[in-house]
């Protein structure tokens, strides 16, 4: 909306044409979203608090979360809020992919909204029950990957780009469709996964947006796509813009939530913000370089199949507990360590998956 007014207002003075450029619009997203969860969290953790909605702890968890019981939850509605917010304000509202990722978001954010609702405040512990959730997970997640299918202008925006060679891309085909439902569910579903403990999830995923912020400023500039070799995808550039705002957002929440935790952000920030990374990386190109810049949320993903797939066929289990961040807490490590050890591991794979920019 911002933007539509300094357009407007550079016809009486040249200094406004400053808001054209990404880079200042970027800039200005993580400063709005990051001022706004800073503002507002107080005010939500207090609301939460009054309301009683808190967190809910499992009794076969390490015992050093029995004291997290009642931490208000839900959080995650004021990282979406933010998103959102200065989304608007700084995008080009014209963009078919800003409505997009938007629409994707907020509407993981709804499924997970609902889901924490009937735990903590209708008291359901199941939630909303596991295939309803898959099901409008899948319904949202299939609805974006037509959308971008049908939308498509040139053929680069369905091809499966192979990071750090040189020119080589597989044709999909409808079997696009697949593939990015795959990763916005999968990806949605993985963060969540990963929420567990505090700050664990939020901070991976500040990194992964601002490295695929990078991703969407290159693939949206013909000059930079051509240099590096990456697929040029018109319109793809005003992502930097909603990719900057999960960043403030991120880092605005992370004050209230890091060790130990005022609030949790729930189902309905996590789903989310998995949900976003994925639509963003499918829109960029980028899906095997989303699998290992999120190398964290694979890893705590494929802990949880190998555990229940294990138990299923021997009745052993691999893992002292799944997700594994619990199984190294169970080992003994202090739930910081845990933490800031996985923090640092992203930071590797993130640099890895920026270092395809280049090694082609």
């Amino acid at each position: 909306m911002l933007l539509w007014l300094t357009q407007y207002l550079s016809q009486f003075h040249a200094m406004f044409e400053v808001f054209n450029y990404l880079s200042l619009r970027g800039i200005l997203g993580v400063l709005t979203s990051l001022t706004f969860s800073l503002l507002f969290g107080p005010w939500m953790i207090r609301r939460l608090t009054e309301r009683q909605i808190g967190q809910a702890i499992r009794s076969d968890g390490p015992e050093s979360h029995l004291s997290k019981a009642g931490t208000p939850t839900m959080g995650g509605a004021l990282i979406l809020l933010s998103i959102a917010l200065s989304t608007l304000l700084w995008s080009d509202l014209s963009n078919r992919f800003v409505w997009l990722v938007l629409a994707v978001t907020l509407g993981f954010g709804a499924i997970g909204w609902v889901d924490d609702w009937r735990k903590v405040v209708e008291k359901n512990p199941r939630g909303l029950p596991a295939r309803w959730k898959y099901l409008w997970q899948s319904v949202v997640g299939l609805i974006a990957a037509l959308v971008l299918f049908y939308t498509a202008g040139t053929p680069q925006e369905t091809q499966l780009v192979l990071p750090f060679f040189k020119g080589v891309a597989v044709e999909l085909g409808v079997f696009f469709v697949l593939l990015t439902y795959l990763v916005i569910v999968g990806s949605s579903n993985a963060v969540n996964l990963t929420d567990g403990l505090d700050g664990l999830a939020i901070l991976p995923t500040v990194m992964v947006a601002g490295a695929l912020g990078i991703f969407a400023y290159v693939s949206g500039n013909v000059k930079f796509a051509g240099y590096l070799l990456m697929p040029f995808i018109p319109g793809s550039g005003e992502l930097v813009i909603f990719c900057t705002t999960i960043i403030g957002a991120g880092l605005g929440f992370l004050w209230f939530n890091t060790y130990p935790a005022q609030v949790f952000m729930g189902d309905v920030g996590a789903l989310a913000l998995g949900a976003a990374l994925g639509v963003v990386a499918v829109v960029v190109r980028q899906e095997i370089v989303l699998f290992i810049m999120g190398g964290v949320f694979v890893i705590e993903t494929l802990s949880v199949i190998i555990q229940v797939a294990s138990f299923k066929m021997t009745g052993k289990r691999v893992f002292r507990m799944a997700p594994l961040h619990h199984h190294f807490e169970l080992k003994g490590w202090p739930e910081p360590r845990v933490i800031v050890r996985f923090w640092i591991i992203t930071v590797v794979l993130v640099l890895i998956g920026l270092s395809t920019l280049k090694l082609r």
